[in-house]
């Protein structure tokens, strides 16, 4: 048998590094910040954290552009701030997990500015043409830029300041393949992989007709994303034991299980993003409203399609749960808790994003100008050239910008919810008068406290952390499912609405955001049980 992994049984805790915790009053979170707060992670329950990039940076694209990988940004503090991280988070059995960004880099980067002077060793480095395809971009437009340097066009799939790496040229992989030593060398448990599934160009060819996407055949799960993989794997990750998981676009369930089953020896997990889609029209920023039943039907089909999988609800790409699939309002509490009953009660691996575990809500802005988000700026600008109302423009930013889950965590009821005594870099919430930590560390009834009790019922509960998925009902807005492990069994209820619904199941309740010893077939609102069945 397999022996078990870490991360089969552990919780991974995603810090978005500038939005989490501001020592120094400039408006920035960094690392200093997150030191500082480490305890009440431990305190949490978590076993890892996913690091969004700290690397320098010129912050395009807050970080995802990456001007050196063997760098930490000034912004975020030093190299010696990094490593006091990774010892004072040893010391409390937490891992760190670094953002692996390999499909670009900055356009600031040394080696994008020795390609486009045509440097002896650099010249292809990047994607360089004498014509542009079709290709349209991940962030709206098109994706080639004219560089008056090079006298070339270059490919950027994200911002034009994010140029594509050319995996052609075996001295990428071996500048990458350094990367990795580097921050494995130094303690690091493994990397969350960046949009990992477009890293290789089959070809140039002009793609089929989209107003966005055009393109995508030619570069999505590839064979030579998938050798990539297997190369890297083999010559780097398997020497340190070292965690993956990969951020993977577009992929259906035979492509998931292609880049992470674990006879492929490629990725530990993938993030899947059916269920996150489930509302869409398209792409995120047309939408239809919520449907649970669509929600709950991605979520089944991807309990079943991996070995393991990588459970999560938020991001730092994606609006907050609570405000997209529960009930900011009337029901926040009960449905945020819910949403914590679903999360930590799936097969494999959850991962909890920053401030998720009070419930932070969406944000309070009312005007684009509010926004730093390049995507958002990008779509607004596109989308001002089309027939689109004001109100229709703002909707669709409001609804899916990524600026909705990067506001300041909400760590207290002092200025600026405590992330910062300076400015902030994007203003925070006014809600964190109500929504914060040390007022939900106080009170026993808190969503946080909520997470930890349920946290560490998984922890000594091997249905829950290795069990397998069977769902048991799936109507409407009600959401039933059975975990089995060696014989014996959990049931977890859950109901999407304000509604009472009735569902055929009683027994005695383990869990639940609802008080009750015994489990009667009647769901209240927004209510998550866990209940032994008779």
């Amino acid at each position: 048998m397999q022996q078990r992994k870490w991360w089969q049984d552990g919780i991974i805790y995603q810090i978005y590094p500038r939005s989490f915790c501001d020592s120094n009053g400039d408006g920035y979170g960094d690392i200093p910040g997150i030191i500082s707060k480490l305890d009440k992670l431990e305190a949490l329950g978590i076993d890892a954290i996913w690091l969004s990039p700290v690397y320098k940076s010129p912050q395009v694209d807050n970080g995802y552009d990456i001007a050196d990988y063997m760098a930490i940004d000034p912004m975020f503090g030093t190299m010696e701030d990094f490593d006091k991280l990774l010892a004072e988070a040893k010391a409390r059995n937490i891992r760190i997990i670094m953002d692996l960004v390999i499909n670009h880099t900055s356009d600031q980067h040394e080696w994008f500015q020795r390609s486009r002077r045509r440097e002896p060793g650099y010249e292809d480095y990047y994607i360089w043409a004498d014509k542009p395809n079709n290709w349209g971009g991940f962030f709206g437009g098109g994706a080639w830029d004219y560089d008056e340097v090079r006298g070339q066009y270059y490919l950027h799939l994200f911002a034009k300041e994010q140029p594509d790496l050319n995996w052609r040229n075996p001295a990428v992989m071996e500048e990458v393949q350094d990367i990795l030593r580097f921050w494995l060398d130094k303690g690091v448990a493994g990397f969350r992989c960046d949009v990992i599934n477009i890293i290789w160009k089959n070809d140039l060819e002009n793609g089929v007709p989209s107003p966005i996407l055009a393109g995508l055949k030619h570069y999505h799960s590839t064979p030579g994303c998938h050798a990539i993989l297997r190369r890297l794997r083999r010559d780097v990750l398997d020497e340190y034991d070292a965690y993956t998981v990969g951020e993977t676009v577009f992929v259906s369930e035979q492509q998931g299980r292609d880049l992470c089953e674990p006879n492929r020896k490629e990725l530990d997990e993938i993030f899947s993003f059916e269920h996150m889609e489930t509302e869409q029209i398209g792409v995120k920023w047309f939408k239809h409203p919520f449907k649970p039943e669509k929600f709950f039907r991605a979520i089944a089909k991807w309990q079943h399609a991996l070995t393991w999988n990588a459970n999560y609800f938020e991001n730092h790409d994606q609006p907050r749960s609570v405000s997209r699939f529960g009930d900011d309002g009337k029901y926040h509490n009960k449905s945020a808790k819910m949403l914590a009953t679903m999360l930590l009660t799936l097969k494999g691996t959850p991962f909890i994003y920053e401030g998720q575990e009070i419930g932070m809500t969406n944000f309070d802005f009312t005007h684009i100008d509010q926004l730093q988000d390049v995507e958002s700026h990008n779509v607004w600008g596109i989308a001002k050239k089309l027939p689109f109302t004001d109100t229709y423009r703002w909707k669709m930013i409001k609804t899916s910008s990524r600026d909705n889950a990067r506001q300041g965590v909400q760590w207290s009821d002092a200025l600026h919810g405590g992330f910062t005594t300076g400015t902030p870099w994007l203003a925070v919430n006014k809600n964190y008068k109500t929504i914060n930590y040390a007022s939900q560390e106080r009170d026993s009834d808190s969503i946080l406290n909520y997470y930890k009790s349920l946290i560490a019922l998984r922890r000594e509960n091997e249905i829950l952390r290795r069990g397998t998925f069977e769902e048991k009902l799936i109507r409407g807005d009600v959401f039933v499912y059975e975990r089995e492990y060696e014989g014996k069994k959990l049931t977890v209820a859950l109901n999407f609405s304000d509604k009472i619904r009735s569902i055929p199941f009683k027994g005695k309740q383990i869990f639940g955001n609802y008080e009750k010893k015994e489990f009667i077939g009647v769901l209240a609102p927004w209510e998550g049980a866990i209940i032994e069945v008779e």
